[in-house]
């Protein structure tokens, strides 16, 4: 198989046509639309439907795409490193990465990662959706107790839980009363929260009054007294501490985890490596005191 073929496939893949290749690279298209034709004659393939507007990969495409695409990069940074004399990471790392974390920690984070790795180029982008890592050109994303997925492997970066607060003006309901809420968007609108307290296992009715796209904008909302509010631990500990907020209960439910998920792959990127070692640097513990002491300094 000509590796050069392999390699222009593989540019266009990522950006998604010959023409967007060609702008990114410099690369003549003629030339990248010549190397992948020649690349599916040798294996006798399809790999890319061309429509009039659109390019998309075929079954057999995105699953060569997939196997190989990290291949070619760890090929690419090794033969960098031996020419350098080091194994310095270098390079763009795209990272995603929910929007809660990312307001709360990560622009603290990528600046101390960058300082580290000046030759690394970072690039985060913040959203709650699920991505497709390959599909979308991530070489990382971080997210909150993700479906188990058979092409991705990673590790718990902080565990956290979820806990009812309120400002101490707020009177809390007895009986079936429900209590104005804040929520965070039209999902948390459940008619009751089920909670633990020192008094058992209690179920509280709600009132979703207020609802707002941000956790931060939850955690200011609350603090006003507008509603009582289902968020984590980490983010309302120091107003729990200085009596800002109280604590009514912890919510039944699952734990809450925050995963670094990378494709699954013996080889490693050195980008990958080193900032999952960063990370794991800034919360040694992964603990939920962790995060609240990390945003507060």
């Amino acid at each position: 198989m000509d590796l050069l073929a392999l390699a222009d496939f593989n540019l266009v893949a990522r950006h998604g046509g010959f023409g967007r290749a060609a702008r990114a690279t410099g690369r003549p298209k003629a030339t990248l639309s010549r190397r992948v034709a020649e690349l599916e004659r040798s294996l006798e393939l399809r790999l890319f439907e061309r429509g009039t507007r659109a390019l998309k990969l075929t079954e057999e495409g995105r699953a060569l795409f997939e196997r190989t695409g990290a291949l070619l990069t760890e090929l690419d940074e090794t033969v960098a490193a031996i020419a350098t004399g080091g194994a310095r990471p270098r390079g763009t790392l795209r990272v995603s990465a929910p929007l809660f974390f990312a307001q709360a920690a990560m622009g603290k984070l990528a600046a101390g990662f960058m300082l580290r790795y000046p030759e690394v180029r970072l690039e985060v982008t913040t959203e709650d959706r699920i991505v497709d890592m390959i599909e979308e050109g991530y070489d990382l994303i971080i997210r909150v107790n993700p479906a188990p997925n058979e092409s991705l492997v990673g590790r718990i970066l902080l565990r956290d839980r979820l806990v009812i607060v309120a400002s101490p003006n707020l009177s809390r309901p007895t009986g079936n009363i429900a209590v104005p809420a804040v929520v965070r968007g039209s999902g948390d609108r459940g008619p009751v929260w089920n909670i633990t307290s020192p008094a058992g296992k209690e179920h509280i009715a709600v009132d979703p009054v207020l609802s707002l796209s941000s956790l931060l904008m939850v955690r200011d909302a609350i603090r006003i007294g507008v509603g009582a509010a289902r968020l984590p631990v980490s983010l309302v500990e120091g107003d729990l501490r200085d009596g800002t907020l109280v604590h009514w209960g912890d919510v039944d439910g699952p734990e809450v985890a925050l995963w670094a998920l990378y494709p699954s792959r013996r080889l490693l990127s050195a980008r990958v490596s080193v900032f999952l070692d960063y990370l794991k640097e800034a919360f040694p513990m992964g603990t939920p005191e962790e995060l609240t002491a990390f945003i507060a300094t």
